[in-house]
């Protein structure tokens, strides 16, 4: 007789954070960072949950419990940003984000006695800065990624700066958002629990719109208005800081301010820079050698190693080498160079940053074998208007993905929808 390993709730839940785009690689480390975040009769109500946001009625009728009881456990999973809540019309609703950017960060977004953040900080370590897998394949996989960065913008010229657009501006976001708050930054804080931390500002990193209402409401994030928040950029820019935010253009839910030392996406970027797991601004610096003391400053302020000075061959004389595969087009390198010997020029070609989260989403899911997670998600048997938008966004990408979706789907519908649009 075959013997049958039975399935924990952590197994479910593990098969659960899979259906993102973005999932977990498993391990017993992640079990142990699972087991701190949730007990075992969480983690199986949670596997249960929808991908799409959902009411406290229909995860009543997921869990088969009474509403009552259903509205205190996701209250209570809330108010640890386990999920986030939105009210939305009047009506609450719930989202499990994923891990990362998620309730990973969250965990440690404020100093909280509910949980060893001591230990938490060194299984996400040993999870994350040791054991490669899940970084590797949260910031490699595919061709669009969670996360992109923003140009320093006191650095640019009067002429590329016209050729900025304002979802590429740091401050445009903040001006047009509808609600700040600002937290610890997860990574300077899981570093400073294990010794590993830099002296750049902790309380920097920034949320907005539903994401932040939900964060300040219960405590892991504080309230607060443009006008300081555009101060923390300043901060930012002083202590030399990456702006990395989320990979949209509307909407944006997110903006770190990043050190090359303690933060993953940065460290991620160092890591495999050849699999461009960041997506660059578009920018490149050129460096003016005539003026160019080559002091080296520029190469120890770049946040990913992407400069060097080199000896040049058949002389004495040394340059300054940009490597524009390494480059984020952050700008730092350009702020901090005390002869003006580095301005910023423009990439030769754009690069394109998804509409809104849910063409992110789309796109992310075809390009890692996972659409289908979003169209058949059982648990929430989606309306008209879910599916309409994930079909929209299929209908608009080029031929190439077009394929990749429908094959994925293996779809008929979805098969005429694409012959159709294109007609």
């Amino acid at each position: 007789m075959a013997h049958k390993t039975i399935k924990t709730s952590y197994d479910h839940l593990i098969n659960r954070l899979n259906k993102f785009p973005q999932g977990v690689s498993p391990s017993e480390l992640l079990n142990k960072i699972l087991k701190m975040l949730f007990d075992e009769k969480e983690a199986g109500l949670v596997a249960l949950l929808p991908i799409k946001p959902f009411t406290a009625e229909k995860a009543s009728k997921i869990w088969k419990l009474e509403l009552t009881k259903t509205q205190n456990i996701l209250d209570k999973l809330a108010s640890r940003a386990i999920l986030i809540d939105i009210e939305q019309n009047s009506e609450m609703q719930y989202v499990l984000p994923p891990p990362m950017a998620g309730f990973f960060e969250f965990s440690l977004m404020r100093i909280r006695k509910d949980i060893d953040q001591k230990i938490l900080s060194e299984l996400f370590y040993q999870y994350m800065n040791v054991e490669e897998d899940f970084i590797k394949s949260l910031f490699t996989e595919g061709d669009t990624q969670l996360g992109r960065v923003f140009v320093n913008e006191s650095v640019l010229s009067n002429e590329n700066a016209i050729h900025v657009l304002d979802y590429e501006r740091a401050t445009e976001v903040i001006k047009n958002t509808s609600h700040i708050s600002v937290g610890v930054c997860y990574c300077r804080h899981k570093m400073e629990h294990i010794g590993k931390n830099c002296d750049a500002p902790m309380e920097i990193c920034m949320t907005f719109n539903n994401v932040a209402r939900s964060l300040s409401k219960h405590g892991h994030a504080r309230t607060i208005d443009k006008s300081e928040c555009l101060d923390l950029l300043d901060k930012a820019y002083d202590h030399n800081l990456v702006q990395f935010g989320e990979n949209v253009r509307e909407e944006v839910g997110f903006i770190c301010n990043c050190c090359g030392c303690c933060c993953e996406a940065l460290l991620a970027s160092k890591r495999f820079a050849i699999m461009n797991p960041v997506h660059t601004s578009n920018f490149i610096p050129e460096i003016d050698s005539e003026t160019c003391n080559t002091c080296s400053l520029c190469e120890r302020k770049c946040p990913v190693d992407a400069i060097r000075i080199e000896t040049q061959e058949n002389s004495d004389e040394k340059a300054v080498i940009v490597d524009e595969v390494r480059c984020l087009g952050c700008g730092v390198c350009a702020r901090v160079c005390n002869k003006n010997s580095i301005v910023l020029k423009s990439r030769p070609e754009r690069i394109i940053t998804p509409l809104n989260g849910t063409h992110r989403t789309v796109v992310m899911a075809i390009e890692r074998g996972k659409l289908q997670n979003l169209i058949f998600d059982n648990q929430v048997l989606w309306n008209h208007r879910a599916m309409a938008a994930v079909l929209g966004v299929i209908l608009k990408l080029p031929p190439f993905k077009q394929a990749m979706a429908n094959k994925q789907v293996k779809s008929r519908y979805l098969e005429k929808l694409i012959k159709k649009f294109d007609s």
